[in-house]
């Protein structure tokens, strides 16, 4: 008996076998859900259809997924079609799973002051309106008591030097979780996000994950890193029957370093190359 036996679920942000959605969508369909997946629309002259190849290398052979479409997340008839075909598929879906951002890379570079005006639109459209777009299109085709889980990052909460306009994005979508837990909240329907520590993604590539990972692991209570199966477990708690009690919250996936407010342990370090 799996924790998700019955349960249909839509995964949004799936781009490589890296990607958070996937190690989120690898355990609930392990434990028996059945996901429909979107990929970014492939451009017209892209013959190969690279987007789309990528994800279905990694759906076409997993007996839980059941179909894969390009969704852009600017565009509102884009997200209700995907959203119709879910309702096609499976008639109500239980939970969606929304694991998209984006930003400039010009603006990922530089510092936060220096963003431009088009690249914070962009950004802010792309990594926190999207949650808002996709809640309301997929409200109709939800069960009550259904559940919503994005993905957001500590540089939401306190400036991460050179995640820079991402940051600001993820403070406005650390908001828009508590707001849509509210308005969905008479249906049962939770919100809730899940802010993971640096894992080697596509996107985290672009923030400069690889700088990030040895201060999480000198500074975090735990002394380590945390892993892709670590947060898609926890995704996955918060998607399931077992927290259904759980709503507005962000839950921290990374070996504890958002509790800190020293550098911990590498004080050590450095007391001991000052001495």
């Amino acid at each position: 008996m799996g924790l998700f036996d019955g349960k249909k679920g839509l995964v949004l942000g799936v781009a490589n076998d890296h990607s958070i959605a996937w190690a989120i969508a690898q355990y609930v369909m392990a434990e028996g859900a059945v996901c429909g997946f979107t990929h970014l629309p492939d451009r017209p002259d892209d013959e190969r259809q690279r987007n789309r190849r990528r994800v279905a290398m990694l759906t076409d052979p997993a007996p839980g997924a059941k179909f894969l479409v390009p969704m852009d997340v600017t565009n509102d008839e884009d997200i209700k079609s995907v959203m119709r075909r879910a309702a096609e598929e499976f008639g109500k879906i239980d939970f969606v799973v929304h694991s998209i951002a984006h930003a400039r890379l010009d603006d990922l570079k530089g510092d936060t002051i220096q963003t431009s005006r088009e690249g914070f639109k962009e950004a802010m459209e792309i990594s926190a309106y999207s949650l808002i777009a996709v809640a309301n299109a997929a409200r109709e085709f939800m069960t009550d008591k259904g559940s919503i889980v994005t993905m957001t990052y500590y540089g939401g909460e306190r400036p991460v030097p050179g995640y820079n306009v991402m940051g600001v994005c993820k403070a406005a979508l650390d908001s828009i979780v508590k707001y849509l837990a509210y308005d969905l909240g008479p249906r049962g329907i939770r919100v809730n996000a899940v802010s993971a520590g640096p894992l080697r993604t596509l996107a985290g590539r672009g923030a400069g994950v690889d700088d990030m990972l040895g201060l999480y692991e000198g500074m975090a209570p735990l002394g380590r890193n945390i892993t892709h199966e670590e947060v898609g477990r926890a995704a996955g708690f918060l998607l399931s029957d077992m927290g259904d009690g759980i709503t507005g919250e962000i839950l921290h996936v990374d070996a504890g370093y958002n509790i800190m407010g020293s550098p911990g342990r590498l004080l050590d370090a450095y007391r001991g190359k000052t001495t």
